[in-house]
């Protein structure tokens, strides 16, 4: 019951933080960055395993954030919110250097790079992924991200989220749902893409 008070308290203090950014208070998002850079510092550095990344990506969170912040809704906290657009830079951080290291191989295997049908093909089923993904609420992109891309238990994710292990568990099956049903046909596709 304490904490549930105590987050809901620190959440109505998030809102009044909010409001005062929207109409110009600058200082209110100095107390948003200092209230959850170190959550969004932790969970960039478990996506992309680097701390420079992380740094990056925290800078990049709350400068998305602070451009966005009149489309924030108080529907999900603002560490949701925060937290999602800060695993989805991650995510991005992610591909970037995977894109990076795959030129890298190309250069020095040419032999063994893919020919443009598979390149074009692995491209396409990346744009259906990246299309899936955005269909899912914050909520469970961020649950599902950390789940699937990260390996956190639900415990965890449920602490870093501020949500219940069972409001968690249901966001990663609806994920997961709403996933199969968009990707369904591109099952064998993504068979094909692996062996």
């Amino acid at each position: 019951m304490a904490v549930t008070s105590l987050n809901r308290g620190m959440e109505e203090t998030d809102l009044a933080a909010i409001g005062r950014v929207i109409t110009g208070d600058r200082d209110a998002f100095a107390l948003l960055v200092e209230r959850h850079s170190r959550s969004v510092f932790r969970l960039a550095f478990r996506i992309t395993g680097s701390e420079a990344d992380a740094d990056e990506v925290v800078q990049e969170t709350f400068l998305r954030a602070f451009r966005q912040i009149h489309r924030y809704e108080s529907r999900a906290s603002f560490a949701t919110w925060i937290s999602t657009i800060a695993a989805n830079l991650a995510l991005d951080t992610l591909r970037k250097r995977k894109r990076w290291v795959a030129t890298d191989e190309h250069i020095d295997k040419t032999d063994a790079a893919p020919g443009p049908a598979r390149l074009a093909e692995s491209r396409r089923i990346g744009d259906v992924i990246e299309t899936a993904m955005n269909q899912l609420s914050l909520q469970e992109r961020t649950a599902f991200a950390l789940r699937h891309y990260e390996g956190l238990s639900i415990e965890a994710i449920a602490r870093e989220l501020g949500l219940s292990e069972n409001a968690t568990k249901q966001s990663v099956f609806r994920a997961v749902a709403k996933l199969r049903r968009v990707l369904g046909p591109w099952v064998g596709v993504f068979l094909l893409c692996i062996i």
